[in-house]
């Protein structure tokens, strides 16, 4: 009765600790009811015996913990089912088992906002354990890029197959200086070796050679602060026989601090002067990959030009008088200076908004890449992850290539299905093939006679890009119309 009536007057608190009691009590004939394992009796009951220990001694202040048994004390590991062969628990981005790809929507990697760790797969950071809620928002908040690839290539270079330490074949110096192939994280690009020079693509018709409406992708590696000094590289855009200059747009990136921004000067149409803009280090610090390559872009029609840096609009401008030619350069105030993966392409995203009224002027387009190369590249046929469901925003692509295909009936096409690298040839071969059969089906319900189509699938076996880097794959995945 003393020791009652202290815990009732003397403390409140201890009434919750009798309270645990008599359910540990009733835990306790529960689990030896219906335990069959001696561990887990033992521990309910040295606990029941720590609590009665902690009353009586005044210690009021213990938390009581939930006692699991061992095997639900260990920590789940969370997976993700193969669709391909059904092997579950795969942690990474393609099947343990057969090397498919993990799917759209079912345990994507995060980027962590507090220390930056990427790839990962769980709820919480490997790095530092911040939780993936914590990205939510800026998840939200992730500005999408506007950039569609021109669908006619009119020049490509990845420098696969330069040799190191020659001058790149497909492209020409104007000056003094010199530059080489060179490599770097893998990759081949183009080296400059010493400062102030130009290069410039060699082109049939070097004085004109940009179309009104065209897209002009390159990348370009950002060391970590320290590896390789302080970098720069400009885009010139040029008119006229005397190199008329009406766009000139820097990007330079200094190691040492590290920090980096964009210049850039352009004239309008019928003007002779310059305007002058700039973007510093705090709107670009979130955007560069330090240590890797990095994507750049621009889409240009008619008159409005924008910039891209992965995936990430830079610079819009609406009104800029249109190039004729285009050439990089090496200003000399840097030790590292190079690009490499330059895809020049006619077309551009304003294009396909004017094919739903003039869908004759966009299969000129194809005639065109088909006069000048015998074959239609397009990496504007999107396909679902791991499927070959083709998606309904490759209507407009698919519309126009069937008009030109019923315009000249008795052309037939080998339509060639390509994949990255990413998976097993066990799946992208058979994915390749079905994707091309995918186009024909699509092409003949849009009025396209099947006889002159004839599906073959590539696999990932004739990449045109290097499959390394997350343009290259870009690159490589597309569908080919071969002339035959």
């Amino acid at each position: 009765m003393f020791i009652f009536a202290r815990l009732r007057f003397d403390n409140n608190q201890t009434i919750l600790d009798m309270k645990r009691i008599v359910l540990l009590i009733v835990a306790l004939m529960l689990a030896c009811s219906l335990a069959s394992g001696q561990s887990i009796l033992e521990r309910l009951r040295n606990r029941g015996r720590e609590v009665i220990e902690n009353v009586v001694n005044g210690s009021n202040n213990e938390q009581t913990e939930e006692v699991q048994p061992e095997e639900e004390a260990h920590e789940h590991v969370h997976g993700w089912t193969c669709p391909e062969c059904g092997h579950q628990g795969n942690t990474g981005k393609f099947c343990e088992e057969c090397g498919a790809k993990q799917p759209t929507g079912e345990v994507a990697t995060w980027d962590c906002p507090e220390c930056g760790h990427k790839g990962n797969t769980g709820k919480f950071c490997e790095e530092c354990g911040a939780p993936q809620s914590t990205v939510a928002s800026a998840k939200t908040e992730e500005v999408k890029s506007d950039f569609v690839r021109g669908s006619v290539i009119l020049f490509q270079d990845d420098f696969k197959n330069e040799q190191v330490g020659e001058f790149p074949s497909k492209w020409d110096i104007q000056g003094d200086g010199s530059a080489e192939t060179a490599v770097i994280n893998g990759q081949k690009y183009l080296h400059f070796t010493t400062d102030y020079n130009f290069v410039e693509p060699l082109m049939e018709n070097m004085k004109s050679y940009l179309p009104d409406v065209f897209t002009l992708e390159w990348d370009f590696f950002c060391s970590k602060a320290g590896d390789l000094g302080a970098s720069s590289i400009e885009l010139i855009f040029d008119i006229g026989q005397q190199n008329d200059r009406v766009g000139q747009f820097e990007f330079a990136y200094r190691s040492w601090n590290p920090d980096y921004w964009t210049q850039y000067s352009y004239r309008k149409p019928n003007s002779e002067d310059y305007v002058n803009g700039s973007n510093e280090y705090d709107a670009l610090k979130s955007i560069i990959k330090e240590g890797q390559w990095n994507h750049f872009a621009v889409s240009f029609n008619k008159r409005a030009l924008k910039i891209y840096i992965n995936d990430h609009r830079i610079i819009n401008l609406p009104n800029v008088q249109a190039p004729e030619r285009f050439k990089f350069w090496s200003n000399g105030e840097y030790k590292y200076v190079g690009f490499t993966n330059v895809l020049l392409c006619a077309g551009a995203k304003e294009l396909y908004e004017r094919e739903t009224t003039n869908l004759s002027e966009a299969a000129k387009a194809v005639e065109q890449a088909i006069a000048q190369t015998g074959k239609f590249v397009t990496n504007n046929i999107l396909f679902d992850t791991g499927k070959a469901t083709i998606k309904p925003e490759s209507d407009a692509e698919l519309d126009r290539i069937a008009e030109y295909m019923k315009a000249n009936p008795t052309v037939r096409f080998e339509v060639q299905g390509h994949t990255d690298s990413q998976g097993s040839d066990k799946v992208n071969d058979p994915l390749s093939q079905e994707r091309a059969e995918a186009v024909v089906k699509a092409l003949e319900a849009k009025g396209v006679d099947g006889f002159n189509l004839r599906a073959v699938g590539k696999g990932s076996h004739e990449p045109v890009a290097d499959n390394s880097t997350d343009a290259g794959r870009a690159q490589n995945r597309r569908v080919e119309f071969i002339k035959k």
